[in-house]
């Protein structure tokens, strides 16, 4: 069963990824940005999922994704900062009014 539930967050990612590259396409900026973080949720969840780590929180797993992940060196830290721009973006665009994204900003 844990399998299947790893398989199921990285196939998310997955669709998520392919997701924003539509919306992208679109022209739908500010759903490309939350498809974009919500693909780096997914596959980070099936990361901790398959260490038995589970969090209730987005703040949690982002937490931890920069203590065992980017601080321990297991990947480059240009990663941590993407995921950072990618939470705040993605709450921005997704509670605050009038907020829009440049296209440039979303290609990066």
């Amino acid at each position: 069963m844990k399998e299947k539930i790893i398989d199921y967050w990285i196939e998310k990612s997955r669709k998520s990824l392919k997701s924003a590259i539509l919306e992208y396409q679109q022209g739908y900026l500010d759903f490309a940005v939350n498809r974009l973080y919500y693909a780096i949720f997914y596959i980070t969840n099936a990361y901790f999922f398959q260490k038995d780590k589970y969090f209730k929180k987005h703040s949690g797993l982002r937490a931890n994704f920069h203590k065992e992940l980017v601080k321990k060196g297991k990947i480059d830290k240009i990663y941590g900062k993407l995921y950072d721009e990618l939470f705040e973006a993605r709450e921005e665009g997704d509670y605050k009014p009038f907020v829009s994204f440049e296209k440039e900003q979303v290609e990066e």
